[in-house]
């Protein structure tokens, strides 16, 4: 242990980390592309993103110096009364990409606080209009959308929000759609928004991530949308996990007919590079807002709203992403993805493999339950480590979302050891 680690260990709280936990962190000393360089001189493959959100590989050029720019001359200013060059072309490049119901964005810091602007955003809304009985929220089982409390509230309620619950609003959740129980879930919602007193839907399109990567059709969310907006609710996509590209287009949404009325996102959106979030809404949802009355005004804000710092790292990370050579990359991991699916899927350890773009996750067959505890993580992320390969499991759920500038040998290098890991398992 070196006197770094020493201090960590010491003085550092890390997330989702035991404090009783004997483990020491991994001392990264710089990271380029795909790669992670420790403090004792080793290269490991990242091949989750840092968190999903890494899209361009670490430390790219054209980000660094875009930062470096703007740090010379404006490094950060009060937001409200005041705006700045880089907020506003990345106002411009966002609502580009986004469906074409959105029409105005709002900046937060992540993506839990994206979320908790959207839920605010939403009760807000009717709140302005003086209605008073749409204060039913539904959400997904399964769902994860931060850790702050509104978000919380409208996840999944288990071991993450135990000591929580006492404090978090109420939700009604329908289940998880599955290819067997579409018709169910259609049914569950009617009869939750028949009597008109729903005021917001909030789900993840396509992808439950934390969930274990669980991905569900885009037919049924379209029904669900087209559903909630006959009965006038309000629909909030989390696309924090599922925008810029992971799911093999700019965002999950775009797979679908019915447009949300409020987008949260965040993760991708400076390239891994500084802390962001968005939330954007519809121009019904701007509407209950504009107003001369004080009492209508959304207050709420952070000390580094739209930090220009941030808004130029995500100015260059969207030239990057809407590159044609990066959607070409999109293209190539997902084609791979769907051949290493073909190849492992009929393997005995292997209960499920699903993917989508970027995305790929393997389901292992264990004597537990699927779920984030599943005592074969324990097994995994180690087995993946000592092999330099960052992959850190959901459970028995081994997952891949790598940087879109992973190449195809490395990428098959990743393949060739998990299919390592179920082969040795096995025995």
């Amino acid at each position: 242990m070196d006197n770094l680690q020493q201090l960590d260990k010491n003085n550092i709280w890390h997330p989702f980390t035991s404090l009783g936990s004997e483990d020491l962190p991994i001392l990264i000393e710089k990271a380029d592309g795909i790669y992670l360089h420790t403090s004792d001189g080793r290269k490991i493959m990242d091949a989750i993103s840092s968190w999903w959100v890494n899209l361009h590989g670490h430390s790219h050029p054209v980000i660094a110096k875009a930062i470096a720019e703007q740090a010379q001359t404006l490094e950060h200013v009060i937001f409200a009364g005041f705006t700045h060059r880089p907020a506003i072309q990345l106002s411009k490049n966002i609502l580009s990409i986004l469906p074409n119901n959105q029409t105005k964005i709002f900046f937060s810091d992540n993506g839990s606080t994206a979320v908790e602007v959207a839920l605010k955003i939403a009760f807000q809304f009717w709140h302005n209009q003086g209605v008073n009985n749409k204060q039913k929220v539904i959400a997904i089982r399964g769902a994860y959308h931060g850790d702050t409390f509104g978000s919380m509230s409208v996840g999944e309620r288990g071991s993450f929000t135990a000591a929580f619950i006492p404090y978090l609003f109420d939700v009604v959740y329908i289940d998880f759609p599955t290819e067997n129980n579409e018709g169910t879930i259609l049914n569950q919602f009617k009869a939750l928004i028949k009597n008109n007193d729903v005021g917001a839907f909030i789900f993840e399109p396509l992808v439950q991530g934390a969930a274990g990567m669980r991905i569900y059709t885009a037919g049924i969310l379209d029904t669900l949308i087209h559903e909630a907006h006959k009965h006038d609710v309000i629909c909030i996509a989390d696309e924090v996990f599922t925008g810029f590209g992971r799911t093999g287009k700019m965002f999950a949404s775009d797979y679908l007919s019915n447009q949300p009325d409020i987008i949260s996102i965040s993760k991708g959106i400076t390239g891994g590079t500084m802390p962001l979030g968005v939330t954007s809404c519809s121009k019904k949802i701007i509407s209950a807002y504009l107003s001369r009355d004080d009492d209508k005004t959304f207050f709420h804000g952070h000390s580094y709203t739209a930090n220009p710092l941030a808004c130029a790292a995500a100015n260059a990370s969207f030239e990057l992403l809407t590159n044609e050579s990066c959607q070409k990359q999109i293209k190539s991991i997902e084609s791979q993805h769907l051949n290493f699916r073909n190849k492992i899927k009929a393997m005995e350890l292997v209960q499920d493999i699903r993917c989508l773009g970027t995305i790929l996750a393997v389901e292992l067959k264990t004597n537990e339950k699927t779920s984030y505890f599943n005592e074969v993580r324990k097994k995994v992320y180690p087995f993946f480590l000592a092999r330099n390969i960052l992959l850190r499991p959901l459970g028995n759920v081994i997952y891949i979302v790598p940087p879109y500038v992973i190449q195809a040998h490395e990428l098959d290098h990743i393949y060739t050891c998990i299919e390592e890991f179920l082969l040795e398992t096995k025995k």
